[in-house]
């Protein structure tokens, strides 16, 4: 039987993920931090496996991806938050915030599992449309993703010679209960079912970068090829920002 891992498993992107490889016949370990909602994802679904843990918690992940037997070849790290700032106004533990998930808990749970990657390994990371281009209050999680960015290309270099394939997904906005506490409109806006169907297509034909919806995210990386005084100029009109 296939199995997959996905952590950031309890709600948004990693529940679709979660449902949808299970009605498919894929043995699922579930991983997140609510026990109460990853109770709910299994409830009356055998072939999904709870797996709570804290990505924030390096023993914490340590103790529980080492619980696995054996890991699956197909590893989905989805876990991750999003904060705001307003005006440019930085505070420093907001970022330490996002990037303790995003970031470091990203590392924590590769750390966690680098020495029993076998040769068939599919590490599939989750960043973010938002690291192609500077957007407005996006300085804490547009900086996380970027850095997820940048880690997962160098990782599929690095991995590569153990025959470890490497997938950066670059999702634009989302409907989850991450993106409902938006306050601003999201442009080409898309469910967690349309999100699940790109990415575990896109995984299946075997694409290192997966990207969604393409026209949102083929206009961002238009922008990102534009001299950074243009960027930034068709970014505050794109947005409405105004200075």
């Amino acid at each position: 039987m296939k199995q997959v891992l996905i952590t950031g498993a309890s709600s948004g992107i990693g529940a679709q993920l979660a449902i949808d490889y299970a009605s498919e016949g894929w043995q699922v370990i579930a991983c997140g931090q609510s026990e109460v909602r990853l109770a709910e994802l299994v409830k009356n679904n055998p072939l999904i496996m709870p797996l709570p843990f804290n990505v924030t918690n390096i023993v914490e992940v340590k103790q529980a991806l080492e619980s696995i037997e054996q890991l699956p070849d197909l590893i989905i790290l989805n876990a991750g938050t999003c904060e705001y700032i307003d005006n440019g106004v930085i505070d420093t533990a907001l970022f330490k915030r996002v990037f303790d998930v995003n970031f470091f808990g990203l590392l924590h749970c590769i750390e966690a599992m680098q020495s029993r990657f076998s040769s068939s390994a599919h590490l599939v990371i989750i960043g973010s449309s938002a690291s192609f281009v500077p957007l407005p209050r996006a300085e804490a999680y547009g900086a996380s993703k970027a850095a997820v960015a940048y880690l997962s290309h160098t990782l599929a270099i690095d991995l590569a010679h153990i025959g470890v394939t490497v997938t950066l997904v670059n999702p634009g906005f989302v409907k989850t209960p991450l993106t409902d506490k938006n306050d601003f409109q999201m442009p080409m806006l898309v469910t967690a079912e349309y999100a699940s169907e790109q990415i575990r297509r896109g995984i299946s034909a075997g694409k290192i970068e997966i990207n969604f919806p393409w026209k949102f995210n083929l206009l961002l990386k238009f922008i990102a090829l534009l001299p950074l005084r243009l960027q930034l100029k068709a970014i505050k009109q794109f947005t409405g920002k105004r200075t």
